[in-house]
């Protein structure tokens, strides 16, 4: 392995195959309330967002507040349509089974989401006390706190860590926190991560090569 001692990867979208799941609920939910929008929008607006975040963009677009029962009927919608659709990324256990050095997933997510994704996918066996989640130090990305706090419980320096992400706003996070990031590309609409990213890839089996060479 190369220069790296631990590799920390973001969950939705690298681990597992929920963007466009989670965001088609968010569409239909927002359009229930008369936004109007499509899932690129979605995509572009909402992927690798807080909740609060979306929130605030679909009051904007409505011109009022949602409902206060939103994010519970959000979260029960989205995870029933996890339980029949999610799928791991592509070749993830690849990478996962070909690692040799210590890894985690640090994520914005709530930490019960992370577990049933993981779950449902095949995944959380190797996750085991190793998920760290925005909602329980209550600070979500671009901040770099999750990376900071995920690196500094396994025991390295944001030097000697690689952030695995998909989103702007987790790139942003953990190149303010000290951390190279590798950008996964393959779900990326707006273009975004090939010019902030240390480096990117669009395939996840050429992670492998890539951390051997680092």
């Amino acid at each position: 392995m190369g220069k790296y001692k631990c590799v920390i990867f973001d969950c939705d979208g690298v681990l597992v195959d929920s963007e466009a799941i989670g965001n088609g609920v968010m569409v239909e939910m927002a359009n229930e309330l008369g936004a109007n929008i499509d899932l690129p929008y979605a995509m572009t607006h909402f992927k690798g967002s807080f909740l609060y975040s979306c929130i605030k963009r679909i009051e904007a677009l409505i011109g009022e507040p949602l409902p206060g029962s939103f994010e519970q009927d959000y979260r029960q919608r989205s995870y029933e349509a996890f339980r029949t659709q999610i799928k791991p990324v592509k070749d993830v256990d690849k990478v996962l089974n070909s690692l040799t050095l210590p890894y985690c997933v640090a994520s914005s997510g709530p930490v019960e989401k992370i577990h049933l994704n993981l779950s449902l996918t095949g995944l959380m066996d190797h996750f085991e006390n190793k998920v760290f989640s925005c909602y329980d130090i209550q600070k979500w990305k671009p901040d770099p706190a999750i990376f900071l706090w995920a690196a500094k419980t396994m025991g390295f320096s944001p030097e000697e860590c690689v952030v695995i992400e998909d989103s702007i706003s987790g790139v942003k996070a953990a190149l303010s926190g000290g951390f190279d990031v590798y950008g996964f590309t393959a779900h990326d609409y707006n273009e975004e991560l090939k010019e902030t990213s240390t480096l990117t890839f669009n395939a996840m089996d050429q992670l492998i090569d890539l951390l051997h060479e680092s």
